[in-house]
């Protein structure tokens, strides 16, 4: 396996004062229908690099099962199990990139910028026309995933409705604040006031979402939509991870009586349970921050039943 010239460092983020500050997605280009943007969306032109462990590329491994995007857009796997070179293609025919044949996913983010310091992250869309990276920006490849790329889908869903959109948006930001960067900010905080105020917020948002899910069924009516599938990748690892790993300690999800039938319900949605591999996610978390596990000892999974029925239909 072909190394980085440089290592890179493993950080999930960085800190000031003892605050965790997560760093800024690099890549902000969008693909479009009409190509204007030098990005056309076209069968077989792009490749998403993800890992089945982080919960930012999870969204886009959803978002392009729910679509049916598999034949249009191909897709591989890095190992969850990162060192100090960052994500790996370790193992031909499971953590391997059949596009540029890479041993690191490093060396996709120096091909395009061989300046490139910064933390090495999931997902990145590949656009293999130019050799370059698009977009290594989560929430907006998911976006994209389920509008631009609709006409290659077998199965389109409508993730972003016209009439939800603001609503949408909103509740994103919320969510992405308090829930999905908020266990992040309480799990790699090094200021004892900082870590006790974010675990306050994630628990104040997670009872508010709580009181919401005991009147709808989904976060904004009868099928689930985009901010229901980035709630999700954060609430699947909750208490497998982020509730031991991450000290989110008051309440598990599943002393929740809303948000635990939520989450099952999603999980048992059409071709999602097969997204999750908790022994992937379990790897990845205790084994890869030494500094809050220095042991490397991985927690049991918890005593769960996501297949049993979750009851919400009637909402």
């Amino acid at each position: 396996m072909a190394e980085p010239s440089q290592p890179f460092a493993i950080r999930e983020s960085e800190h000031r004062d003892g605050v965790f500050v997560r760093q800024l997605s690099r890549f902000r280009n969008w693909v479009t229908a009409d190509g204007s943007s030098g990005y056309a969306a076209e069968a077989g032109r792009y490749h998403l690099y993800v890992a089945r462990a982080c919960p930012w590329a999870h969204r886009t491994i959803i978002g392009r099962r729910l679509m049916g995007l598999e034949q249009a857009i191909s897709i591989s796997f890095v190992d969850p199990i990162r060192d100090e070179r960052g994500w790996a293609f370790s193992q031909p025919g499971r953590y391997e990139d059949p596009v540029n044949g890479y041993g690191f996913l490093a060396e996709a983010y120096r091909a395009v910028d061989p300046d490139f310091a910064d933390r090495v992250t999931v997902p990145v869309l590949w656009d293999r026309a130019t050799g370059t990276i698009v977009n290594n920006e989560s929430a907006e490849i998911l976006r994209m995933l389920s509008t631009v790329f609709a006409p290659l889908a077998e199965h389109p869903v409508v993730l972003y409705p016209d009439a939800h959109a603001a609503e949408i948006d909103a509740l994103n930001d919320r969510i992405y604040d308090r829930v999905n960067n908020g266990v992040y900010k309480a799990g790699f905080s090094t200021r004892q006031s900082f870590y006790e105020e974010s675990v306050a917020e994630l628990f104040a948002v997670l009872d508010e979402l709580d009181a919401r899910l005991g009147e709808t069924r989904f976060l904004f009516g009868a099928q689930p939509l985009e901010t229901d599938w980035r709630l999700f990748t954060t609430l699947i690892r909750f208490d497998a991870v982020y509730q031991i790993h991450f000290k989110c300690s008051v309440r598990k999800i599943a002393e929740y009586p809303h948000l635990w039938p939520y989450l099952r319900d999603l999980y048992q949605w059409a071709g999602v349970s097969d997204t999750v591999s908790f022994d992937e996610i379990r790897a990845h978390y205790y084994r890869t921050h030494g500094a809050l596990n220095p042991a490397g000892t991985v927690a049991v999974m918890p005593a769960l039943d996501f297949s049993e029925p979750p009851g919400r239909e009637s909402l």
